[in-house]
């Protein structure tokens, strides 16, 4: 869907001499959204900066929420540079400037586990194109030519003459932009190769700043009194005992409810709690969990909008084995460690914002416009990230914005905070779904019919990726992992069906998007096809994919790693699950036993083919990572309704895992030289169903709903 454009080298990169000497490497993102073509436009999103005391400063084109991706991209530099590692320094973007709003704001945006895939060839050529400036300046110096120097941890190299980066910084600066040649994979000394995370000490030894964090004079911490319906208006309310409570300093009406400015957080959270508000609860008041899901039952009863059919032009043989079921799935919450925040600083027609999100083009455009101001005065900043899974995506920048309606209506220096119950209760969830399968195999079970029904609603209907993910109405994030389907690409006759709800519930992609619930049904309608058969479940997946090599390399890795044929203890059983999801392949192995209708897993066994592991230890986190979040999900994760409001309100009743419950997890990359893949989101969606089709081998019984039960 998306329109390639063509850019010149010149402008791809840029070069300038900092104050007081250096040398900048500047990386235009390309553009690369449709409809949006002028290749005049320079915009720098991300920067190489080499000071004269060696300092390597790297500045991140996305945001580090905890994925990893400050070293991933760091490596890529280091690796063309030939730097010293010790001296790289990261920091995220600075705030966009005039001309970075001439292009569409997404362009900026982390998500899609996409980050190491598009900055691949990026930022490589940034660390050639500082190298060899730094060699023509360092044989300028020397006048000799620049063959004779070479590059090593930090300095060039010339016979016995030798200098650093850094006292080459300015000289290099000055020179014309070279052509340069990428490094052989051959003479790889970082990509390929396990590193440990730039920011792991700073995080541990507290000097990472964290939105929470932030602090500066006369600053206010603000908290919200939200409706307790989605859509409510305040229509009255009375702060006096709020007002009488030292240390508080204002009392407000915003949009979004009232809010309360305090010396500190805790005051501001006890005078919330003093608040007398009637609510007009609005046309939401009525949303009910139970009742949601059997309005999609019956809609699913009726056809949907048809996205895939597909009809065979020869006949097939009679169907032997019939399966038809329904699946259903619960809101779910992302629950980040660190909750919502953002600090708001307006004087002076200039705004200064510092919030953790994944489009800080995207909402810097958002406040401006609200504020009516120029976008280069709005200054926005952002931190280290304490998690995401998609919630710093909002589209509306809703946290935001309600920190800059306060900021604005108060005139004071505030740092908006939500709590964890605000969090769990604020909205914006993985929705809702139901699916309706219709499968039908022959007597070898191949399935000759697929009839895929889902029921949801659209997360990308009404924001700017509307007319990329959901044209005509069609929201493909919600089919995503059914369709394209091996399952059903190799059945002759299938067919995919969308119905597209309104619910007053507002939404966001939920860590690997529309996976979290195809991957599911997909994978355990698998497991109950290979049963009707009495057939080895991953004899039966390999049967089916064998078209599909890199769904096999995952499949069989994990399999081998297992020990799949080796005879587990009595009590302990099994299940598989392979999913592809953002470019990578995943299979997932999980041994479990079930005592007094207790699950306790013992242990994952994750494979993946993600081509390039850029930063092995950073793929290994993040399955890790993915596996424990997929848990939490599919043994706990549900958010419910009742007259309009939610009945979560903290992990006491929205759990997460924990250590204790948590089992062994080994993970092991497939040596692929396939296209590179993310790796943020696709651990997560196989985990549930490898989970729900150890229970079948365990219990007998199929998963049909999560969270499971038994």
């Amino acid at each position: 869907m998306k329109k390639k454009n063509q850019i010149n080298r010149r402008d791809f990169l840029k070069v300038s001499t900092l104050a007081g000497g250096g040398l900048l490497v500047s990386i235009l993102l390309p553009l690369a959204i449709k409809n949006h073509t002028s290749s005049s436009v320079f915009s720098p999103h991300a920067f190489l900066r080499i000071d004269e005391d060696n300092s390597i400063h790297i500045i991140l084109s996305k945001v580090e929420m905890g994925q990893g991706i400050c070293t991933t991209l760091s490596m890529l530099i280091a690796e063309e540079l030939d730097c010293d590692w010790q001296h790289i320094k990261i920091t995220h973007s600075p705030p966009g400037k005039k001309e970075d709003f001439q292009r569409p704001p997404v362009e900026q945006s982390t998500g899609g586990s996409s980050s190491t895939t598009s900055e691949f060839d990026r930022y490589r050529q940034a660390g050639a194109t500082a190298r060899v400036m730094l060699i023509q300046a360092a044989a300028k110096k020397w006048n000799v030519q620049p063959a004779t120097c070479k590059t090593e941890n930090g300095y060039v190299i010339s016979g016995t003459k030798q200098v650093s980066y850094g006292q080459l910084a300015e000289d290099a600066s000055k020179l014309p932009i070279p052509t340069v040649q990428l490094r052989p994979s051959s003479e790889w000394k970082y990509i390929g190769k396990p590193q440990k995370r730039l920011d792991a000490a700073i995080k541990v030894n507290g000097q990472a700043k964290f939105g929470m964090d932030m602090q500066f004079p006369n600053l206010l911490t603000a908290v919200v009194a939200h409706a307790p319906v989605f859509g409510g208006k305040v229509k009255s309310f009375n702060a006096d005992a709020a007002k009488a409570i030292q240390g508080v300093h204002g009392v407000f009406r915003i949009p979004t409810g009232i809010a309360v400015l305090a010396s500190n957080y805790w005051t501001a959270q006890k005078a919330k709690e003093t608040l007398k508000i009637e609510w007009d609860l609005g046309p939401n008041e009525e949303i009910d969990s139970t009742q949601l899901i059997e309005k999609y039952r019956q809609l699913a009863k009726t056809k949907g909008k048809v996205v895939v059919q597909k009809e065979s032009k020869i006949a097939l043989p009679k169907a032997k084995h019939t399966i038809e079921v329904e699946y259903t799935f619960p809101y779910l919450s992302h629950s980040p460690m660190e909750p919502l925040n953002c600090a708001v600083k307006i004087q002076d027609n200039l705004c200064e914002i510092w919030a953790g999100t994944q489009s800080p083009l995207l909402h810097q455009q958002e406040v401006a416009t609200f504020l009516q101001l120029p976008p280069e005065q709005v200054l926005f900043q952002t931190p280290f990230i304490g998690g995401s899974f998609g919630r710093r995506g909002s589209f509306q920048g809703d946290w935001v914005m309600e920190a800059v309606q306060i900021a604005q209506v108060s005139g004071q220096f505030i740092k908006l905070v939500w709590s964890r119950e605000d969090d769990i209760q604020g909205g914006y969830y993985r929705p809702v779904y139901l699916h309706k399968v219709h499968v039908e195999t022959d007597e070898a079970g191949n399935p000759i019919f697929w009839n895929h029904s889902i029921v949801g609603q659209s997360l990308f209907v009404n924001t700017p990726l509307e007319s990329w993910i959901a044209p005509k109405g069609i929201d493909y994030s919600s089919i995503d992992g059914v369709n394209g389907s091996p399952y059903l690409e190799i059945t002759a006759n299938h067919s995919i069906e969308l119905h597209t709800t309104k619910v007053g519930v507002p939404v966001l992609p939920w860590r690997s998007v529309g996976n979290t619930h195809t991957a599911f049904v997909l994978e355990t309608m698998i497991d109950q096809l290979a049963a009707r058969i009495s057939q080895d479940p991953v004899e039966y997946r390999r049967m089916l994919l064998k078209n599909y090599p890199r769904h096999l390399t995952a499949l069989n890795l994990a399999a081998e790693k297992a020990g799949w044929y080796i005879p587990l203890p009595k009590g302990i059983f099994r299940g598989v699950a392979v999913h592809a999801a953002m470019g990578s392949y995943v299979c997932q192995i999980v041994e479990l036993s079930v005592q007094n209708q207790q699950i306790r897993i013992h242990r994952v066994v994750c494979a993946i083919d993600c081509g390039l592991a850029v930063n092995p230890d950073g793929v290994c986190a993040q399955m890790e990572s993915g596996i424990i979040y997929g848990l939490t999900a599919a043994l706990y994760g549900e958010i419910t309704l009742e007259k309009g409001r939610v009945k979560q309100s903290n992990f006491h009743d929205y759990p997460i895992l924990r250590m204790s419950e948590t089992p062994k997890i080994e993970v092991y990359i497939a040596n692929s030289t396939e296209k590179m893949g993310g790796v943020g989101e696709p651990g997560v969606p196989p985990i549930a169903p490898a989970l729900a089709n150890a229970i079948f081998a365990a219990t007998g019984k199929h998963i049909h709903t999560l969270p499971i039960q038994l």
